[in-house]
């Protein structure tokens, strides 16, 4: 131990690969350990996996200045200081936590790990998960500090957010707090501790609060919908400068690998008490049938091409994780003549089109992720615009 100052466990993923560069932009020797082979050989020639402003300048950076390196042996994590450990707890298709991820996960890592390290849990755990990590090293005399930090960024955003957030740190003992503390100063001056049930509520909590302001959102717009009053209208009048208003969200589909999970994890930590929680739920997987439903309404799908304009879960991403579009996507299958798919972030699903084959093609558009770039599209065709990207409101 002591060649390496931190090995990230994921390192090559989404939060992990940020997390990693970031560490390395601060001067400190940081490996990124992944079991992806194909984005570990991307990363260690200096091509990002994916798409995150900031991030492939500071790639290249740290590449040659020789304090950053990518690899698949675990063996790294062994010359670490301090290994950061970047695996959350998944839900499964019933959407139950599968509580016991992390913690399979760790046994797996155990053989590469050595007494005095720092480990970090930094995605989003199950409560109570930090604490069985906790006794599992210990039944097996493992003399390791364990803390949960967990992460607070938005994808598109880390290479800023990693440096001006506040970062929340969690350990059992103050040594342990006050070591990880000294970890994250490298990127943050603000450090806010807790214990771990504490930072592991708090995570869940940033993330269900989302997820509930976006159902919320989508709730109102149906409501409106369904009166023939355009939601984007009203939302953008009563938040006229009146400041109380300003965090209601437009509507859209409310999506990607994080606000659905945790929100079930919430739910399934209070004994499935969480009316709120599986209302959101209900809500906001609902949009896209409601859309659907809507439409049908207003045209005979049978006999239309439609074209779904934005394939990622958010707009200016390439990520496909969970996103709503393609649910959307398979419900048009089943109503609709035909449908057509386009997006210019995602470059991993073979079936994406060009923007103007779709447009050519289609009879109606929806946009499913909002980029940019469908705000100024030249079009006669009908478009549904939930989040009023372009500015026509967002009826259906």
């Amino acid at each position: 131990m002591g060649k390496l100052d931190v090995a990230v466990v994921g390192g090559c993923g989404h939060v992990g690969l940020p997390l990693g560069l970031a560490f390395a932009s601060r001067g400190l020797r940081t490996a990124a350990f992944d079991t992806n082979q194909a984005s570990v050989d991307k990363v260690g020639s200096g091509v990002m996996p994916f798409d995150e402003p900031g991030a492939p300048q500071v790639l290249r950076e740290v590449l040659e200045q020789g304090s950053f390196t990518a690899t698949s042996d675990p063996k790294i994590l062994s010359e670490a200081e301090s290994v950061v450990v970047v695996i959350g707890t998944p839900i499964d298709k019933h959407l139950n936590p599968e509580a016991l991820d992390v913690p399979r996960q760790v046994t797996k890592l155990g053989p590469y790990l050595i007494d005095g390290q720092l480990l970090v849990l930094r995605s989003t755990l199950y409560p109570g998960v930090t604490a069985m990590v906790e006794r599992q090293l210990a039944q097996q005399a493992r003399r390791i500090d364990v803390a949960f930090c967990p992460e607070r960024i938005a994808e598109g955003k880390a290479m800023v957010e990693l440096f001006s957030l506040p970062q929340l740190v969690s350990g059992r003992t103050a040594e342990i707090r006050s070591r990880a503390a000294r970890l994250f100063r490298h990127l943050t001056d603000e450090i806010v501790e807790l214990m771990p049930e504490e930072a592991e509520l708090a995570k869940l909590f940033t993330n269900t609060w989302r997820y509930i302001k976006f159902a919320t959102a989508n709730q109102l717009f149906m409501i409106a919908n369904d009166f023939g009053l355009d939601y984007s209208k009203i939302r953008q009048a009563l938040a006229h400068d009146y400041p109380r208003a300003q965090d209601l969200p437009s509507a859209g589909l409310a999506a990607g690998p994080c606000l659905l999970k945790d929100t079930m994890q919430l739910a399934a930590f209070n004994n499935n008490q969480f009316t709120l929680g599986h209302s959101a739920m209900l809500i906001n997987e609902g949009l896209p049938l409601y859309t659907v439903a809507r439409l049908e309404e207003r045209f005979d799908l049978s006999q239309l091409t439609v074209g779904i304009l934005g394939m990622a879960f958010k707009a200016e991403s390439d990520d496909i994780r969970s996103s709503l579009s393609y649910r959307l996507k398979r419900i048009l299958a089943f109503k609709a003549k035909q449908v057509l798919c386009t997006d210019p972030y995602v470059a991993i699903d073979p079936d994406l089109l060009p923007l103007e084959q779709v447009l050519e093609q289609s009879d109606l558009l929806v946009i499913g992720a909002p980029h940019g770039v469908y705000r100024e599209i030249q079009t006669a065709l009908p478009v549904v615009d939930l989040t009023n990207l372009r500015g026509r409101g967002s009826l259906v």
